[in-house]
């Protein structure tokens, strides 16, 4: 009696296990998407907007950590503030006043750079209009099941966001970007971020399916800045990117933190501005989408309750023609001498005069002929 009862026991405790199981997957595959992209865009210009290419190189740091690769990601940086002369700390960025975490990195793919970065090639990305030239790398090839990651900052004003300080993005033109990718199902879903002064306005025009916009601050509030660095002269990041970004650094790839705790990132004691957001055109519960169905990858997974052996040793193809085995010989390209580049002396350039030599060395002739002789003999110079 005492065996059916432990039998009975444990096959309840299979059986809700595999209930378990198959709810998880359910949940898991709930958002019905395959594959991820993300298209991180910063807008400014100029030494005095470090802060925002910080955000964005950021913000590109968090979604690769979480799984995304270079090749789902389309990176535009308006400014390289890694290479400009004002920079103390050559090829870095910093996004904390204590320097320890340089955001540019080693591995930063930017596909759009400096003045590529215009409301054209924005527009472009977004609905595929590129020309057949354009490489991979500088494409959004999303499909009808990518989730999408848009961000933005920069500076900005009740419907518009600035590009170079030279022409203006209106929330009607991305309204109708968006609704351009969902007629040619070119996404899922897509969540838009956008850090930028009034940046709620940018998405009232919207009116395309499947959207969950966010933004730093409501129609008439300033977004501030963050982080101020005496060093270098500027902010390091802005507000709401600062603690979005805290917040990112606590999520996993399997982590279970959905939209409902995002919407609630720097409140306004933090920000002072207050940030909005907006979901009725999201056709799912942001209770139920979780962080990771946007800022993360998509892992395939495959539920088996069959036993499966990892440690087979791998089968050698033979050749069928001598017998002996195939061996591919792989070789590293040659790389560029980094180290010795870095270390190596200034080469000795040719000297010339300064400038402004000559011109002193002839006014001084002429004083030492004037002193000598006086001015009534410059006839025989001229």
């Amino acid at each position: 009696m005492n065996i059916l009862t432990l039998f009975s026991l444990f096959s309840t405790y299979l059986f809700a296990e595999c209930l378990n199981i198959e709810n998880n997957a359910g949940q898991f595959f709930s958002s019905g998407h395959t594959n991820n992209w993300a298209v991180l865009v910063c807008t400014s210009r100029f030494w005095f907007n470090y802060r925002h290419v910080a955000n964005t190189l950021s913000v590109y740091r968090s979604v690769k950590r979480l799984g995304i690769p270079d090749s789902h990601i389309v990176l535009m940086l308006a400014d390289d503030m890694a290479c400009n002369h004002r920079n103390p700390k050559p090829a870095t960025v910093f996004s904390h006043k204590n320097m320890e975490l340089n955001v540019y990195g080693d591995d930063v793919e930017v596909d759009y750079r400096g003045y590529e970065v215009t409301v054209e090639n924005f527009l472009r990305v977004l609905t595929g209009r590129l020309p057949p030239s354009t490489p991979r790398s500088k494409r959004l090839l999303s499909d009808d099941r990518s989730n999408i990651l848009i961000y933005l900052t920069g500076h900005g004003g009740n419907g518009f966001l600035k590009f170079q300080d030279s022409e203006e993005i209106s929330n009607v033109e991305l309204a109708d970007a968006f609704e351009q990718m969902w007629q040619k199902r070119r996404y899922n879903e897509l969540l838009f971020i956008i850090d930028t002064c009034q940046g709620a306005s940018m998405y009232e025009r919207f009116y395309s399916p499947n959207i969950m916009a966010l933004a730093s601050s409501q129609v008439g509030e300033d977004s501030l800045s963050h982080q101020p660095d005496l060093a270098i002269g500027v902010h390091l990041m802005d507000r709401y990117t600062f603690y979005l970004l805290e917040f990112l650094e606590d999520i996993h790839p399997a982590s279970k933190t959905n939209m409902n705790d995002l919407f609630k990132v720097c409140p306004k004691s933090q920000c002072v501005s207050t940030p909005g957001h907006r979901t009725d055109l999201f056709l799912r519960d942001p209770g139920s989408v979780l962080i990771t169905d946007f800022f993360g990858s998509v892992r395939k997974v495959e539920i088996t309750m069959e036993t499966i052996n990892l440690t087979d040793p791998i089968n050698q193809v033979e050749n069928a023609g001598d017998g002996e085995l195939q061996k591919e010989m792989y070789s590293y390209v040659d790389q560029l001498p980094v180290s010795e580049i870095i270390h190596q002396k200034p080469k000795l350039k040719d000297w010339h005069p300064p400038d402004g030599f000559i011109l002193g060395l002839w006014t001084l002739i002429l004083l030492v002929f004037f002193k000598t002789y006086g001015i009534k003999h410059l006839k025989h110079i001229f």
